[in-house]
């Protein structure tokens, strides 16, 4: 085990432990060593002093140079070199020459302390070191007399001062807790204004919402009415230029069409007469008829004419006339017999009653401001037509001894009148 050697820190002098310090510890043999370290830290202060060598101590030149032993049976010990130091006494197991040590260690921190010099210091420098302690402490205590003698001047008048400071504070702060109260209750009717806000402002944006829902669906209404009325409009400016085109057109004339050809005439392309040369069904002569019928009834119609004798009833190829008298008999407007000439009786009394109604359409027609002058006159009687030509002659409306050139002439005049019928209630009709 290597000796331990101390070196004063203020001076670099070897130094000794006295026989105090040395045999610290060897008289509590029966402590445990953790003990002994324990309360030496809670002894008082001891200074290290440099002195005669103690009786138990051994030379350092007589002992071995970096040896020590155990002495047998007292459990001494001892060792080399005039810088080593000898402990004396018993220890216990737990009782090591490191333990020693640290506690050693430990005693001159408490002496010396740490914060001002280091460690170990000899009895020369501890003394020194005192001093300097005694004078820093003089200086600490007249300092204190002197703080103690103005705070005493100072503390009666700094002591009014803070009274009234104090009491200024503590009605500043009642008047503080008054304003936080009045803070508090007016935070609480903040909080609940706050509430309704948020109330009324949820309610607003409901109601917002709605609106522009609302919004948006009145005007995708108005987008529609909007295209419906545009359409509308389109409509009506396409009818009004149809109404245009209308008013320029002649009703009767676009209805009904009447031409010639050669010495038949026809009427919406179906030829009333026939010829020899040129022979015509009597289907076709009989929708002719009908044709001639619907004319005169709508002439009538359009001037307020109501015929007194006779009724028209036109049904296209079996159009007829009815007698008005007391005796109501039908007579048919069309033939459905086979050969080129009919001897029907009552097709040419149906024939002559046409006349008849003819010339009360002429005859109301000439009453007016635009009277009616037709052509060819009319003799209802004998049934005939008179060509009001170069010529004056007369032809029979009926088929009765009566040749095919001689009716369908009679047939032509009656249709020329007609046309100048048509022409005339156009006129009328413009006006």
């Amino acid at each position: 085990m290597s000796s331990i050697r101390f070196i004063c820190q203020g001076c670099r002098q070897p130094m000794r432990l006295s026989q105090s310090t040395g045999t610290l510890g060897l008289e509590t043999t029966q402590r445990p060593a953790a003990s002994t370290f324990t309360s030496a830290q809670q002894e008082p202060r001891e200074t290290l002093v440099r002195g005669p060598t103690s009786k138990v101590e051994i030379d350092s030149e007589k002992l071995p140079d970096a040896s020590c032993s155990t002495l047998p049976g007292d459990g001494k010990m001892f060792g080399d070199s005039a810088k080593n130091f000898i402990l004396l006494g018993k220890f216990d197991s737990a009782r090591t020459l490191s333990n020693i040590q640290n506690t050693t260690r430990d005693i001159f921190d408490i002496l010396t302390g740490e914060k001002y010099v280091d460690h170990p210091l000899c009895e020369d420098c501890t003394d020194k070191l005192l001093e300097v302690l005694d004078t820093q402490l003089i200086i600490v205590d007249s300092e204190n007399e002197n703080y103690k003698y103005w705070r005493g001047r100072i503390c009666e008048e700094e002591m009014k001062t803070l009274q009234e400071e104090l009491e200024g504070l503590e009605l500043e702060e009642a008047r503080l807790v008054q304003e936080l109260k009045e803070v508090e209750k007016k935070q609480e009717r903040v909080a609940e204004d706050l509430e309704a806000a948020q109330a009324e402002t949820e309610m607003l944006e409901q109601q917002d919402k709605q609106y522009w829902k609302d919004y948006s669906n009145l005007k995708w209404q108005q987008l529609e009415l909007q295209d419906e009325l545009k359409s509308m409009e389109k409509q009506l400016r396409h009818a009004q230029i149809q109404w245009g085109r209308l008013k320029k057109t002649n009703v009767f004339s676009a209805t009904f069409e009447i031409r010639y050809d050669g010495p038949v005439g026809i009427i919406n392309s179906f030829r009333l007469g026939c010829l020899p040369t040129v022979p015509v069904s009597w289907k076709e002569i009989n929708m002719a008829w009908g044709q001639t019928a619907l004319l005169l009834l709508a002439l009538s119609n359009k001037i307020g004419l109501e015929f007194q004798r006779y009724q028209l009833i036109p049904c296209g190829n079996r159009s007829y006339l009815k007698s008005l008298t007391n005796d109501p008999v039908e007579l048919p407007l069309f033939c459905i017999m086979k050969q080129s000439t009919c001897l029907d009786l009552k097709f040419d009394q149906a024939m002559m009653a046409f006349l008849d109604c003819m010339q009360q359409f002429k005859e109301e027609a000439e009453k007016g401001k635009w009277g009616l002058c037709l052509p060819c006159r009319i003799h209802v009687k004998n049934g005939l037509m008179e060509d009001s030509g170069s010529t004056g002659e007369f032809y029979s409306i009926r088929t009765y001894l009566n040749t095919e050139e001689q009716w369908t002439k009679a047939l032509k005049l009656m249709l020329i009148n007609l046309k100048c019928s048509l022409t005339w209630v156009s006129l009328r009709y413009q006006e």
